[in-house]
């Protein structure tokens, strides 16, 4: 009888086993509901707090980042001096050292634009925005001028 599940007991209806073996196997169904129920339990509780960290990390609801990430910094245009030695000074004034302004410096704008792009954490986008002479500040961003392919109104350079 060990063999034989109370489920497919059940099902062969409890009329057939004497009263003894009927209150045992409504006792062991019981148990096993209670101790399934307690699983599915965790097993749901475990999946909203996964669902809600993943969320959270979508929506940027997460913890801020102090990673760094390139920024395009405008700057007004120096007059008495390099534009790309400007733009290490100002950096090297927000980042405490012209070590660290050389490392975090990706390129120096002067012809359309003066400014230069760089490197930076959240902190430092403040810092660095406080400077005299900054304009303004913006996280560098990739445009796709086209859909992969070639299809869908892009255009095409013969």
């Amino acid at each position: 009888m060990e063999n034989v599940t109370s489920h497919a007991l059940f099902h062969l209806g409890l009329k057939k086993f004497p009263d003894s073996i009927k209150r045992e196997m409504q006792t062991f169904a019981r148990g096993t509901r209670v101790y399934l129920n307690h699983h599915i339990i965790i097993i749901i509780i475990v999946f909203f707090l996964f669902s809600s960290i993943v969320m959270a990390e979508s929506t940027g609801e997460a913890t801020v980042s102090s990673e760094a990430k390139v920024h395009i910094i405008y700057t007004e245009k120096p007059t008495d001096e390099e534009p790309k030695t400007y733009h290490l000074r100002t950096l090297s004034s927000a980042l405490g050292s012209e070590e660290a302004a050389k490392d975090a410096l990706i390129y120096s704008y002067k012809e359309a634009a003066s400014g230069f792009s760089a490197k930076l954490t959240p902190e430092q986008v403040t810092e660095i925005s406080k400077q005299p002479g900054v304009i303004q500040v913006v996280p560098s961003q990739t445009y796709q001028l086209h859909k992969p392919g070639g299809g869908g109104g892009g255009f095409k350079l013969t």
